[in-house]
């Protein structure tokens, strides 16, 4: 006998409708699953079996040559979100139930005593199903928050697969839990930028990135506050959108790492690997291709504190990226893209012992250890960077300083209302701040009068600014603009711009 149930898997952040077919036949008893499975796929055979026998049902083996077909069968299936619909094809397939919902979908990963197990990846699955026009999804009831973000298609929790065909029976009423508050928490983010003592053009800096989503690079000896100043800016970013709390969930989701108890992230990210990581951990990759930081960090800030110490052909890897907001990784078994629009903060010591400049102490490098230091980061790296800001000791009297606590309110609120200003500019595209315009959309909107035509081309020229860094002054120039207001990029916009820029890196 045959039967045909649906599901889908997962190819990077997107998913492809899989047909499980199932045929009984005579023969031998042998239980084979074919379509290009990989070693997880494969290996759902003895969970399925187990799973089968320990619910109170007969195995595969009771019947004679049992063949599961996942189609399409020219891509390769991966992931163990596919055992309870091979499960239930091969149910009914045998005769032990008789009917099968319509329009359905079955995702979830079976324990061998038929209980469903937490499944990764649930939430664009269930998207992906919307889309494809099915009205319900049997999911395992731990996934039930996160599927259950999506309206519009019913979604079904189970704890087994008994669960399933009680269901089907009707001797079992599952009762669907109510949609739990999905809304941002009231958070009190620590470090505060109020925390901050002094380091006014610091915070300044901070404020021009978080309005325009530009990328920054600290330089200074240690212990002078860097990494505490890139840990203040989660605190003054904007709130995420609905659409843009999916789009991270989505990632986290597929990663694995969504917490239980938060179904949908509601806070930007703040991802900071350690110096160590390699290029897949940091770009994504391995042998199944997964997310690294910068798509963790997608929509929000990525920090790599001791970006010098990154090994160099880790930080190359960053320059698609950087440019492009999306990462794609090409392997024997397929192309992935992921997305990475991340503000990047990089802090660094001026040199190997860490005082060069500062009026402490006297920094011990020679000038050839100097420049070996800085090559570490090349060229078209820091062309990407927006903002330079070198970091000094503050004076003993500001560390006694109390800081206005609302500082931070205020800001957050001027911040908010220069995204607004951008949403609004941007209302008919695919991007949300400044930082992601292209060279057309720089044209339409870095509006410049004569006397900033003028002055910007005497930079351009003095400072031997390369067509890369004149416009990324301008997007910063653009977002400066904002904070003021301003319809039109000034003299005085593109003059503060300029001072943010580094041209004097070696």
């Amino acid at each position: 006998m045959f039967c045909k149930t649906k599901s889908f898997v997962l190819a990077g952040l997107e998913c492809c409708q899989v047909e499980i077919e199932a045929d009984r036949s005579g023969g031998l008893h042998t239980f084979t699953i074919v379509g290009l499975p990989d070693a997880a796929v494969r290996e759902s055979k003895e969970r399925v079996t187990s799973a089968l026998k320990n619910s109170g049902f007969n195995p595969p083996y009771h019947y004679g040559r049992i063949t599961v077909s996942l189609a399409p069968s020219n891509i390769r299936k991966s992931g163990c979100g596919l055992d309870l619909a091979i499960a239930v094809s091969i149910l009914q397939s045998t005769e032990q139930i008789t009917v099968l919902k319509e329009k359905a979908i079955y995702i979830g990963e079976l324990s061998l005593d038929g209980t469903l197990r937490e499944t990764t990846g649930i939430l664009p699955i269930v998207i992906a199903a919307l889309q494809a026009g099915y009205k319900q999804i049997f999911v395992p009831k731990i996934n039930f928050k996160e599927a259950s973000l999506i309206k519009g298609i019913k979604v079904i929790p189970l704890k087994s697969l008994n669960d399933y065909v009680r269901y089907l029976k009707g001797c079992l009423k599952i009762k669907i839990p109510k949609n739990t508050n999905q809304h941002r928490p009231n958070v009190k983010y620590s470090p505060d930028l109020s925390d901050i003592k002094g380091q006014e053009k610091a915070k300044r800096a901070l404020e021009i990135i978080a309005s325009g989503g530009h990328n920054l690079l600290f330089s200074g000896p240690p212990g002078t506050g860097k990494t505490f100043l890139a840990k203040a800016l989660p605190s003054i970013l904007p709130p995420l959108s609905f659409k843009e709390k999916l789009e991270i969930t989505k990632i986290y989701s597929i990663a694995g790492i969504l917490p239980q108890d938060q179904p949908l992230i509601n806070l930007r990210p703040f991802r900071s690997p350690h110096h160590s990581a390699s290029s897949a951990a940091l770009v994504g990759g391995g042998s199944k291709i997964s997310p690294g930081e910068i798509t963790l960090a997608h929509r929000g800030v990525l920090f790599l504190d001791e970006i010098l110490e990154f090994p160099q052909k880790t930080l190359e890897n960053l320059r698609q990226p950087l440019e492009d907001n999306k990462i794609c990784i090409s392997r024997a078994s397929g192309s992935v893209e992921f997305p990475a629009n991340f503000i990047l903060i990089a802090a660094m010591n001026p040199c190997p012992c860490g005082y060069f400049g500062d009026f402490s102490k006297e920094c011990t490098c020679s000038k050839p250890a100097l420049l070996r230091y800085r090559q570490r980061m090349s060229g078209p790296i820091i062309d990407r960077i927006d903002l330079f800001l070198e970091i000094n000791r503050i004076k003993f009297k500001k560390l006694k300083q109390v800081n206005d606590q609302k500082q931070t309110e205020i800001i957050r609120k001027k911040i908010k209302k220069t995204r607004e200003i951008q949403n609004q500019r941007f209302k008919d595209k695919k991007i949300f701040s400044n930082s992601e315009m292209d060279i057309k959309d720089i044209e339409k909107y870095a509006n410049l009068g004569q006397q900033s035509q003028s002055f910007i081309k005497k930079a351009v020229e003095s400072l031997n600014l390369s067509t890369r860094s004149y416009f990324r002054v301008l997007k910063v120039a653009r977002t400066i603009a904002d904070l003021e207001n301003s319809q039109n990029i000034k003299k005085d916009h593109i003059a503060e711009a300029l001072q943010f820029r580094k041209t004097d890196w070696n």
